[in-house]
């Protein structure tokens, strides 16, 4: 049955678009996740070029009772998008589906294959002078199939949302390898179950996103970007406040780092600017706006005027130029890049209600000291949105890779326990794949997981598509 599968998809695909281990050598570019912590292994990696090829694959998969895990460009953190190690299951890759197939500047809206990275999909939109706003910092390498399988978030959801809201219309495959033509540019479309909704943030497990057409918005006339040092997490959300008072829709990115978030950064990029001295909290503020240049710096020059006056900073300063802002946002996105030379941690993607997120800090720093003395609190990302990443260094002189493996379910517990207490979630933007399965199962209302269960079922009754997943 394994032959006869791998030549029916030689077949349907030519001979180098199914890659396996006895004809190409090394697999690990797409059997093992760019964390390092997930390395499986594939019966095949195939490389289909269009949806229809997509779908024969899936046809092809059902009818041999195989099961196929999808992969877009590899940059998750869950280990949602890589193969188990029984060598069974087809890997299936996207990266050739990667033309951008329509722009309709009138109706703002671009459609991209699954498979276009979405600084592709990015540049498109300026090109026609749009802006395309989803960003992270994967965006030279992410696709835009696995940022919606995902539901990606990003530094600007605050003003756009995230990539379910930035989504009109799709193309998917399902398990039976059946085509959904819903690239719709719609903005009201009310003839039954969305299923756009259900499709996005499922991580593959309901069927296969193979297009999608895109929200596209004007490009902004101007952007200033500024630091602020605050002297606690309070303060910072103080200063949030202050900024959807003065700035409304303006403000398109509001991010927050801790002092060691920003010292390992230093530590590992010492070529890196440090625009201020060290503070507690520093915060990347980012104003677009539809006026000129010069008045959107005085708008944020005003607002960090008021937060001075009113205590919520202490020292602030602002980009002058494209390049200064460019370096702000860089010290911000290398803060992961700089944890992953520090060593192996513990990451979590929480969300919690901006009003909740300084008291949860408080109770979940406290109950980490008393269990894991030492353990040091990354704590960095989206606070207009309310997203942190609030990840555990090993204490200094602690082997990395013996903290993760000794202490991950206790930090886990800790950290999870005051997300509920506080009414947050234990995943905001990077989905739940293998890492949060069970932990999501033993969390989540009985209910809403009864009917993923139920829809699981309904759409993959024979679990072929990204089984153990998600649920």
């Amino acid at each position: 049955m394994t032959a006869a599968l791998l030549d029916a998809l030689r077949a349907a695909l030519g001979a180098a678009q199914v890659l396996t281990a006895d004809s190409h050598g090394d697999l690990s570019a797409w059997e093992r996740d760019w964390r390092r912590r997930w390395h499986g292994r594939a019966l095949a990696v195939v490389k289909p070029g269009s949806a229809d090829e997509v779908a024969v694959v899936l046809r092809a998969c059902a009818a041999a009772g195989t099961t196929v895990v999808p992969q877009g460009g590899n940059t998750g953190l869950v280990g949602g998008g890589v193969p188990d190690a029984s060598g069974t299951q087809v890997l299936l890759s996207l990266q050739r589906l990667n033309r951008i197939r329509a722009l309709d500047t009138a109706n703002l809206t671009l459609t991209a294959e699954a498979g276009c990275v979405l600084q592709t999909v990015q540049a498109a939109a300026a090109e026609a002078g749009l802006l395309y706003p989803l960003s992270l910092a994967a965006e030279g390498s992410c696709t835009i199939g696995g940022n919606l399988a995902t539901n990606a978030g990003g530094t600007q959801v605050l003003r756009f949302g995230n990539a379910r809201d930035l989504c009109l219309g799709l193309e998917v495959v399902t398990p039976a390898g059946e085509i959904w033509h819903g690239l719709s540019g719609l903005r009201k479309d009310n003839t039954g179950y969305d299923l756009r909704d259900l499709y996005i943030g499922s991580e593959g497990t309901l069927g296969v996103i193979t297009a999608a057409t895109l929200k596209l918005y004007p490009a902004p006339a101007a952007t200033v970007t500024a630091f602020a040092a605050c002297a606690t997490l309070a303060e910072a959300v103080a200063l949030l406040g202050l900024a959807r008072q003065r700035l409304d829709a303006g403000l398109t990115g509001f991010e927050c780092m801790n002092a060691l978030s920003l010292d390992l950064v230093a530590r590992h990029f010492p070529t890196l600017p440090r625009p201020l001295p060290g503070a507690a909290w520093t915060v990347l503020l980012e104003l677009s706006d539809c006026e000129s240049e010069p008045r959107a710096r005085e708008r944020m020059e005003a607002l960090l005027g008021a937060a001075l006056e009113a205590g919520c900073v202490s020292d602030a300063v602002v980009a002058d130029s494209l390049a200064q802002s460019q370096a702000l946002w860089h010290v911000r996105e290398s803060i992961p890049l700089a944890q992953a030379e520090e060593g192996l941690n513990i990451k979590h993607d929480i969300a919690l209600p901006v009003s909740a997120i300084a008291a949860f800090c408080e109770v979940a720093g406290a109950a980490l000291e008393r269990a894991f003395p030492g353990a040091r609190l990354v704590n960095f990302g989206h606070l207009g949105d309310g997203n942190l990443h609030y990840n555990v260094q090993a204490p200094p002189g602690m082997d990395a890779a013996r903290f993760l493996a000794e202490c991950e379910p206790g930090v886990n517990a800790c950290v999870y326990d005051a997300v509920a207490a506080h009414g947050g979630s234990i995943s905001a933007e990077h989905g739940i794949g293998v890492l949060k399965r069970d932990e999501m199962a033993a969390r989540k209302d009985a209910v809403a997981m009864a009917l993923m269960r139920s829809l699981k079922q309904a759409l993959d009754p024979r679990g072929l598509l990204n089984p153990g997943r998600v649920i």
